[in-house]
């Protein structure tokens, strides 16, 4: 069974056995969270079948003229991509471009894969819009766009600074300075027409959060421009939508809604509240913690209840987001993105390993956390 379908499998058995009605599971259903994803993988989708994300690489690898420097692009490119794409839909389109840029330069990828892993996750801390937990965060608290980014934005900068001098201290043999000159890669095929577009509802979308609308409705404004259209058959984008993670997060809000409802929620809330007394750094703690036992997403769940508690809600929900976020970056299992630039690796002879991985994932982790928690207090 995968994510999706333990969810599910889960919070039906949570109805059948009475520990939630159905009546209240499709309330819990939290259908603001779910539109703002859905709209991002519309918007997501468009741009890659218009050949956005493989002219991002290619620029990247024609400015690539030593191992640091190339180093250097893939953090900024990851990092700044997924504060505005999702961090998830940045390293499904990297990882096999990063590889062929890499080979392409004679350089080893491992540096360059734990590069856009740990890039994306950092970067995808500065906005509502960058993962999952941050849309979450995003929809329960009320905090607006701007307000988020302005916390949150030199966090993930410090951030991706830490990750580019951790990867390249790690893995300074195979990044010594040496001239590598452009490297070539396939020429992307763009298609123009939709990237206009494309680029056009993503500025539409950006407009609308700095002007303060609500995040979901923005992204199903975007994605409705992107769905009437003669140019691409809705198939093809549809084909394009992770609709496990839509149900993956469905589940998830009945499960999370039951617990509280049967009392495992006060049982794990008491502990976690004690934490959360120390101020910034024990929540901070105690959230990273809980986010490497169950997942980010799962963790911001139980965790909600926490913050409605405490004096500073709007802190600790941007507490939350930073720690949730870094936190994903520990270990290869820590976050989804993770995962995927793993196997997607894998299918193209490529192995990070989960021992390789843990030299510079520990280190960023705990430099990241640090540096936000220092922020925030």
């Amino acid at each position: 069974m995968n994510r999706a379908t333990i969810a599910v499998v889960g919070a039906t058995a949570l109805v059948v056995v009475g520990a939630i009605s159905l009546d209240r599971a499709f309330e819990a259903i939290d259908l603001d969270t779910l539109a703002l994803l859905f709209g991002m993988m519309v918007l997501n989708a468009n741009l890659r079948i218009a050949g956005f994300f493989d002219a991002t690489a290619a620029l990247m690898a024609r400015h690539a003229t030593s191992p640091r420097r190339l180093l250097a692009l893939v953090v900024a490119f990851a990092g700044a991509l997924s504060a505005l794409f999702l961090n998830d839909t940045i390293v499904i389109v990297f990882t096999p471009l990063v590889i062929e840029v890499a080979r392409a330069a004679g350089l080893h990828p491992v540096p360059f894969l734990v590069a856009v892993a740990t890039a994306a996750n950092v970067g995808s801390a500065a906005t509502i819009v960058g993962n999952p937990q941050n849309m979450l965060i995003g929809v329960a608290s009320g905090i607006p766009f701007t307000r988020f980014l302005a916390v949150l934005a030199p966090v993930a900068a410090s951030g991706l600074v830490i990750v580019w001098a951790t990867v390249a201290v790690v893995y300074r043999g195979s990044l010594a300075a040496r001239p590598i000159g452009g490297a070539t890669v396939t020429a992307p095929r763009l298609h123009r027409p939709l990237l206009r577009k494309s680029l056009g509802a993503a500025a539409v979308l950006l407009a609308a959060l700095l002007a303060g609308a609500p995040p979901s409705l923005a992204a199903m404004a975007a994605a409705a421009l992107l769905l009437v259209t003669r140019r691409l058959k809705p198939d093809r984008v549809f084909q394009e939508i992770d609709w496990a993670l839509l149900v993956f997060f469905a589940g998830l809000f009945v499960v999370t809604a039951a617990a509280g409802a049967t009392g495992f929620t006060d049982r794990v809330v008491g502990p976690i509240a004690g934490a959360a007394g120390g101020g910034t750094a024990g929540f901070a703690i105690a959230a990273a913690v809980l986010s490497n036992l169950v997942s980010n997403v799962p963790a911001v769940m139980l965790l909600s209840p926490v913050v409605a508690a405490l004096g500073d809600p709007e802190h600790a929900w941007l507490t939350l987001a930073m720690a949730t976020t870094l936190a994903g970056n520990l270990t290869l299992l820590g976050s989804v993105a993770n995962l995927i630039v793993a196997e997607s690796a894998a299918r193209r002879g490529v192995t990070l390993g989960f021992v390789e991985y843990l030299k510079a994932g520990v280190p960023i982790t705990v430099l990241s956390i640090a540096l936000g928690v220092l922020w925030l207090s």
